[in-house]
């Protein structure tokens, strides 16, 4: 199956919050969109693996993803070497996308800056020829993505792109909160409090959408980085 964009998430969980909006809305827009989960986040403080599989299978459905994959990368342990390196090669030439989103590039868990340089360096070496692969006995074609943007979660970093989701933002909330384990929900009963199941995170991340969305005069925006300079076809494009 090819992709428009492929999502790539050190933790699920990690996209809903970062890019949900903006999922929804190329899904909207009718691109195909998969979404490939590093770790199972085994190691939170809240909930397990096995539940969280449960909830990013609801995600994906809210989400409307074609597809979505755990790498089983092992939660804060994963590192940057050529067997990792190859699992995201391999990914990115399965579904040859034209975008690939990864985490931040620094962020409060160090789980997420170094996924975002293990994904962001693996999708310029899948387009070397001579770095082979196979998926299922078959030799894979070489694939390098136009665009890697890398999509901004808990700590500041000034945006290079910033994608209007107001029209969304509710479903992008129903994504989030299909994680109970992790997230303040009424109906999940866990004694343990994190960072992000406090009732207060969704005002704060509510705080950053509508910070990003007033400097492109729209309630709610994400924000994302970039490496390289963007382009537009032509300035009636911008805002």
């Amino acid at each position: 199956m090819k992709l428009d964009i492929l999502v790539f998430s050190a933790h699920p969980d990690d996209a809903e919050v970062g890019c949900g909006g903006t999922i929804l809305k190329q899904v909207a827009l009718g691109d195909k969109v998969g979404m490939i989960d590093l770790t199972r986040g085994e190691l939170g403080t809240r909930g397990s693996a096995e539940i969280r599989a449960l909830e990013a299978l609801e995600a994906k459905r809210l989400l409307g993803l074609q597809v979505r994959e755990n790498l089983w990368m092992r939660d804060c342990f994963f590192v940057i070497d050529e067997a990792h390196t190859m699992q995201i090669i391999r990914a990115v030439r399965k579904y040859q996308p034209r975008i690939v989103l990864a985490n931040a590039p620094h962020d409060r868990h160090p789980d997420h800056g170094r996924a975002c340089k293990l994904v962001t360096e693996a999708a310029f070496i899948a387009g070397l020829p001579q770095i082979k692969t196979e998926l299922d006995g078959e030799p894979q074609e070489a694939w390098r993505p136009e665009l890697v943007l890398q999509y901004i979660q808990n700590t500041y970093i000034k945006p290079d792109i910033l994608v209007d989701i107001t029209h969304y933002w509710d479903l992008k909330l129903a994504a989030i909160q299909a994680y109970r384990s992790q997230f303040y929900h009424p109906e999940y009963n866990e004694p343990a409090v994190t960072y992000i199941s406090a009732p207060d995170f969704f005002l704060i991340h509510e705080g950053r959408a509508r910070e990003f969305g007033k400097y492109i005069n729209a309630p709610f925006a994400e924000g994302f980085t970039c490496q390289r300079f963007l382009g537009v076809d032509n300035l009636q494009h911008l805002r």
